[in-house]
């Protein structure tokens, strides 16, 4: 029996699901084929239930640390582990079952079971279940296939690295007792993220990093500032530090590594690898399928087409920017591209965020990227414990940086280490989207007390001096 559509999505992650929305919304018929659930690794393994345990623990360390300077009196503060996964998984599940709905609202047929890409074009899926005729293996046809199966976490190839208590962000979520002390082998977004939960927890966290530095694609000051904030919560930072092999201790796992060409360990309860992701392709292509790869990933061109007539891919599986926000973007842009639409979105600003403690969020360009392009800036500063919200809530060593073409002062780039720049990023990905100079930016008035008036006080350093800040001393 095989099913016909317009549209079969392989993969209903944060790319797939939106395509799909948008396709059903465009008058296409739709199925979407899911392996797992709704939602992908950013629902389910990802980006959500980090962020629910970033803040639970967030909330706990802020009631030790600040309680008694804002004049409440909190005795015997307490957390139950369980309870947080437990909170986390709620918020999971509401998300997901929302997005359900959304599907079954717009008319997407969802199919729960493994899909494959064949080689006549059709796909077939491995039901997880057998349908109301019995089938456990039925055909879809279609006159366009996306492909959003998104990705997985690698493992680095070394000795130990299957040893029972050496897990990856899947592991992680999986946990349901709280570790004592672990060592993280990668110190990009999704180290230092969990690093943040579980040294707010009171874990002993240690961070070995391959790379000069973590958040070694951020903007070098904000790398430094992260270090030092972690230095304060006792964390552990080893950087430049090549992982050699993972054995047993007699206090639980170690990790032996080489740092400036000396070996050394670190011990811990637990081993989380959080040392990259890989594009998730294991079955996705039927026997005689050939399909251009870029290296380890699926190869597209400008319009998300893959060297197979019809066939798009999106996400993680490509070889752009490994967000769920991009890959939503690339699949609304696929969707256009298929119905010989012109997106209306523009991508080349994608932010990047980490929710660490502060907040940190970049867009566009750094200084050191304009200076590689050989493009003239003008930059401007501001540091935020001038800034009066900040005060208010007590944050530490914060900034808002903002970069400009010196001839035009259109915005570049922008970089956020500070409370909420998670949420003040966007306001820089729609003036670099729609070209907007300093001081069309400065056109608006932004609320007082708020931490986004430090976006103004930037721009201002940009082409003057900000109000707030003293005056620079001239000769």
């Amino acid at each position: 029996m095989c099913k016909k559509f317009d549209l079969i999505v392989i993969g209903a992650g944060p790319g797939g699901y939106v395509a799909a929305i948008k396709a059903a919304k465009a008058g296409m018929s739709v199925a979407v084929v899911e392996n797992i659930r709704v939602g992908g690794t950013c629902l389910n393994r990802g980006c959500i239930p980090a962020k629910a345990m970033i803040h639970a623990s967030s909330l706990y360390e802020e009631i030790h640390s600040e309680a008694n300077l804002l004049g409440l009196a909190v005795e015997n503060v307490t957390f139950d582990y369980g309870k947080i996964v437990e909170y986390k998984q709620a918020t999971t599940d509401e998300l997901v079952t929302g997005i359900e709905a959304l599907l079954d609202g717009n008319g997407v047929v969802r199919f729960n079971g493994k899909g494959t890409l064949e080689k006549d074009g059709s796909v077939t899926v491995k039901l997880k279940e057998a349908d109301e005729e019995g089938n456990e293996l039925i055909s879809l046809e279609a006159g366009n296939v996306l492909l959003a199966t998104g990705s997985v976490p690698s493992l680095i190839p070394i000795p130990g690295i299957d040893l029972k208590g050496v897990i990856t962000s899947d592991g992680v979520f999986a946990l349901s007792k709280m570790p004592e002390s672990l060592v993280i082998i990668g110190g990009g977004v999704i180290g230092v993220e969990f690093a943040t939960v579980y040294a707010n927890l009171g874990a002993k966290v240690t961070i070995v990093e391959a790379l000069p530095r973590i958040l070694q694609n951020m903007d070098k000051e904000i790398s430094q500032n992260l270090k030092m904030i972690f230095k304060k919560k006792e964390i552990d930072i080893h950087t430049g530090a090549s992982v050699k092999s993972i054995e047993l201790g007699g206090e639980g796992l170690i990790v032996n590594y080489e740092e400036k060409d000396k070996p050394a360990q670190a011990t811990g309860q637990l081993v989380i690898c959080a040392a990259g992701r890989k594009p998730n392709i294991d079955g996705l292509f039927g026997d005689g399928v050939e399909i251009e790869k870029d290296g380890k990933f699926v190869a597209v061109n400008d319009k998300f087409e893959t060297s197979i007539p019809n066939v798009y891919a999106i996400g993680d599986i490509i070889r752009k920017t490994q967000l769920a926000h991009a890959a939503s973007a690339y699949g609304i842009c696929a969707v256009d591209f298929m119905n010989g639409n012109e997106p209306e979105l523009n991508l080349k600003a994608i932010p990047g965020c980490v929710y660490t403690d502060p907040e940190i969020a970049q867009v566009g360009m750094t200084e050191a990227d304009a200076k590689d392009a050989e493009i003239p800036v003008i930059s401007g500063k501001f540091i935020m414990s001038a800034n009066g919200k900040s005060l208010i809530t007590h944050e530490e060593r914060g900034f808002v940086k903002v970069v400009a073409d010196e001839a035009s002062h259109k915005v570049l780039g922008a970089q956020m280490m500070c409370a909420r720049a998670t949420d003040m990023i966007a306001e820089f990905t729609t003036a670099i989207s729609n070209d907007m100079t300093v001081e069309q930016m400065l056109a608006g008035v932004r609320p007082h007390p708020t931490y986004n008036e430090g976006i103004t006080e930037a721009l201002e350093d940009c082409i003057g001096e900000s109000t707030h800040t003293m005056p620079r001393r001239r000769r």
